[in-house]
């Protein structure tokens, strides 16, 4: 059995907040560059000149990549044989957000009801998810995620008989219909499978693996770059502005589900899509 303290945990967190909003990972860096080098729409090349310089700064500078520091979402992936010591696992990881977010200077945008919308003024609490393993290991992947681009998110209850077809041309319908809204060059993550809620889950994770790698699963690779293609058809555009490179990626979960349902979740993401991983 491997102890990890709830003070190990905070500290993780408060600083995976700070640098996850100020630095992008280098894999959608990357993708933003190899979309300036590709676009040919004057417009949106300097558009995409804008984008790198900010993020540049913001690397440089150690200031956040954007104003929208977001709302905090955290996957935590706890082997079975970690015993947590010290507190509340859950209120350590809020611990740690709460300091990161002051210590960062990092806008605080969550209210404690959606309707009454006072803001809790410490950017908590945090979404967090749960994923129990076998072994010792302990993995923190933090997500700040802007409204932005989730509010143009969704979520269907297709049948089977909706079929691939089906499934593709919902995802598609969603990237259309938030054109310019989540801030384009996009990051598209799907769920499929499950059911309600696992959907979604899954597609807001999917958003946190590397995108200069493809599935692993060569069947839902072809799927996930069909995708891309096609979307960055629609003439959208960096930031609207039409265009070539609309979206850097699509990543897909599929999992099991039920025989009468096709759950089909589609979590949009900016170019800023800020994510980082830590193992303790």
């Amino acid at each position: 059995m491997r102890e990890i303290s709830c003070g190990a945990i905070a500290d993780a967190v408060a600083g995976m907040c700070i640098e996850s909003c100020c630095m992008l990972p280098d894999d959608v860096k990357d993708a933003v560059k190899d979309a300036y080098e590709s676009e040919t729409s004057s417009a949106c090349k300097s558009a995409l000149m804008n984008i790198i310089d900010n993020y540049n700064i913001a690397e440089r500078e150690n200031v956040p990549i954007c104003q929208d520091t977001g709302i905090c979402c955290v996957f935590l992936t706890v082997g079975q044989e970690v015993h947590i010591t010290g507190g509340s696992l859950y209120e350590a990881v809020n611990e740690g957000v709460c300091r990161g977010y002051e210590t960062g200077y990092l806008r605080k945008s969550v209210v404690s009801d959606p309707i009454t919308r006072i803001n809790t003024k410490d950017n908590t609490p945090a979404l967090i998810y749960y994923d129990i393993v076998p072994g010792d290991s302990f993995d923190i992947t933090v997500a700040p995620k802007g409204a932005g681009s989730e509010n143009m998110s969704r979520i269907a209850m297709l049948t089977p008989a909706d079929g691939l077809d089906g499934v593709c041309d919902f995802i598609i319908d969603c990237v259309v219909k938030a054109d310019a809204n989540p801030c384009p060059p996009v990051i598209v993550g799907v769920g499929i499978g499950g059911d309600f809620e696992r959907a979604a889950i899954n597609s807001k994770k999917a958003l946190t693996k590397n995108i200069s790698k493809g599935n692993d699963d060569p069947f839902y690779a072809d799927i996930e770059e069909s995708l891309r293609k096609r979307i960055n058809k629609t003439g959208i555009g960096a930031m609207g502005y039409g265009g070539t490179q609309t979206c850097l990626k699509v990543n897909i979960i599929a999992e099991p589900t039920h025989i009468a349902m096709l759950p089909v979740a589609v979590n949009m993401s900016c170019h800023c899509t800020r994510h980082i991983t830590r193992s303790l």
